[in-house]
């Protein structure tokens, strides 16, 4: 589920592609911006889809033991416990999971080695003999093997990290904000659950943070020459092209967030900018940003131009 703060990151990385770009179709850009905000469930469905996927790559291996030459007692009998898993199959028989991965066409059909390499990894651990050879086969066991499963092998496995970069680029980014809605979901579902049982949605307010994501867009790109002109004015011992561009656009960004949207709070707006800068901008750029912002907060504030609405809005 996308907070706030990473609408706002999002925005920003579409915003940062507009400007760098000639055209600066903004109807364009808009709709790209959308289509990237829906990639990033695309993604949190392939977290979600690799555990059938590991299911199956473990029943393929254990069919080709049972066929060496030499097969072993535990070759021919062997310990199902993984791929009998209950949660991987409460996963398999999802119907909001299935449809989405169908709808998004979401495979790993051509990942067999990589899929592989990840389950060796897990068959290597120690808390995979553990629970293979613990007498309790309890829904609860099998989840929390499954969560343990995803955080200590799959949520930092670097290969599938790299083919998820190499797939999209934006989800080298995407993949903090999946990893625990991964996490979220694991622990969602019960041994009561039935098929139609919810995954997490992409957004909190569908509407509410659409319309919040399409406005802070528009709203940035249209009072971009506004805006640049108040920042010059409180930078003028700055030649604003030497200005780190991700500084000035988080503050582009602050400023008409400030002036459009009535009912979020200025202090909520500047520090939501600033701890983005702290990720993504110089290790100085906080307190430069914070300081240049709190000067055009006073001066936007002494023109009236700040008028916010709601209880506990007003300052």
């Amino acid at each position: 589920m996308l907070n706030r703060r990473y609408l706002r990151i999002i925005v920003m990385k579409a915003l940062y592609g507009f400007f760098q770009s000639d055209t600066r179709d903004l109807a364009k850009s808009e709709k790209e911006l959308f289509k990237n905000i829906d990639k990033i469930y695309d993604l949190y469905i392939y977290q979600l889809a690799i555990f059938q996927e590991l299911r199956h790559v473990a029943s393929i291996i254990l069919e080709e033991a049972k066929g060496k030459h030499l097969a072993t007692s535990a070759n021919l009998n062997p310990n199902l416990k993984f791929v009998e898993n209950k949660f991987i199959s409460q996963l398999a028989e999802n119907i909001h999971l299935q449809r989405e991965i169908n709808n998004r066409k979401i495979s790993w059909d051509n990942e067999y080695e990589l899929i592989k390499r990840i389950y060796n990894d897990i068959k290597a651990s120690e808390y995979y003999w553990k629970y293979m050879n613990v007498s309790d086969n309890s829904y609860k066991t099998d989840r929390s093997f499954i969560l343990t499963v995803f955080k200590e092998n799959i949520a930092e496995f670097e290969l599938l990290n790299h083919l998820y970069e190499e797939r999209n680029l934006n989800w080298g980014d995407d993949i903090y904000i999946v990893n625990p809605m991964i996490v979220k979901t694991i622990e969602s579902f019960k041994e009561e659950a039935t098929p139609d049982f919810k995954l997490l949605p992409l957004y909190k307010d569908k509407e509410d943070d659409a319309e919040f994501v399409k406005e802070l867009f528009a709203q940035t790109a249209l009072r971009n020459e506004e805006v640049e002109k108040l920042i010059k004015d409180k930078t003028k011992n700055w030649e604003i092209e030497r200005i780190a561009m991700m500084d000035v656009l988080l503050m582009k960004m602050a400023i008409s967030e400030i002036i459009h949207f009535s009912n979020i709070p200025v202090n909520v707006s500047l520090n939501e900018y600033i701890e983005i800068s702290k990720i993504y901008s110089t290790p100085k750029s906080n307190a430069f940003i914070n300081g240049i912002l709190d000067k055009l907060v006073a001066d936007l504030k002494a023109a009236d131009k700040i008028n916010k609405m709601g209880r506990g809005l007003m300052e």
